[in-house]
């Protein structure tokens, strides 16, 4: 036999012939890590319970019942098939949902880009802050995708949506919150304002978004505004 998860323990003391209230408490203790009580481990040696199998009750520190663990099973096999079949969208879902600090910048412009930031985070692992660590983890999964790949498309203040990572065309559309320094409010914020077609300048789109100074340098480093005069009014020069 073996101990595989806590129903296990109650139904094989209870198959040794011990008492099904005392192998009940016996399972509850076991499972959470509270080892055996005088009368639990006096009454599985009276039951003839290998010494193995009480030694491992005791170091026993935590137990999943049978259900949840065939839940976490099933789970795992689920997301493993769509990482498999449908690599694009769980990749989409992965960033989306489970990314730490993801970085448009570091992580979206080109493999060769992205190996070029990993070796620098690696060559001072030491020194990394606790944002750049998480990043890591990140790009680890990223580089994953390109291997496979997979790329990303660049980002479209049209098509881009707040927090969600997009399939579109078999590519990956960003978020716009995976622009560093981009919180959540300016990204809602952008992703309603397209919604009313296009802007005429800068400062249209900052007056539709409220978006602060600092996003908006930020939009314009990473070339999202380059085609919007600064302002509605005309210059002669550009007739």
């Amino acid at each position: 036999t073996a101990i595989c998860c806590r129903d296990d323990i109650m139904i094989y003391l209870i198959q040794k012939g011990m008492d099904k209230s005392l192998s009940f408490k016996t399972m509850e203790s076991v499972r959470k890590g509270k080892g055996l009580q005088p009368e639990m481990k006096e009454a599985m040696k009276e039951a003839q319970v290998p010494d193995w199998y009480i030694d491992s009750c005791l170091k026993i520190k935590y137990m999943f019942p049978k259900a949840h663990a065939a839940a976490y099973v099933m789970m795992a096999w689920r997301i493993a098939w769509f990482k498999v079949y449908y690599p694009a969208a769980f990749y989409a879902a992965w960033f989306s949902i489970r990314a730490k600090a993801f970085s448009y910048e570091d992580m979206c412009q080109g493999e060769a880009h992205l190996h070029q930031v990993m070796e620098d985070f690696r060559n001072r692992k030491d020194e990394l802050t606790n944002t750049e660590a998480l990043e890591l983890q990140d790009m680890r999964l990223v580089e994953e995708m390109y291997e496979r790949g997979i790329e990303f498309m660049p980002l479209d203040l049209f098509r881009a949506k707040a927090r969600s990572f997009q399939v579109i065309d078999g590519k990956i559309m960003p978020s716009l919150q995976s622009i560093d320094g981009m919180g959540p409010i300016a990204a809602i914020a952008i992703e309603e304002a397209v919604k009313g077609g296009t802007f005429l300048s800068r400062d249209e789109f900052r007056e539709k978004t409220k978006c602060p100074q600092a996003v908006m340098d930020k939009l314009t480093e990473i070339g999202l505004l380059s085609e919007l005069p600064q302002s509605n009014q005309i210059s002669i020069f550009d007739l």
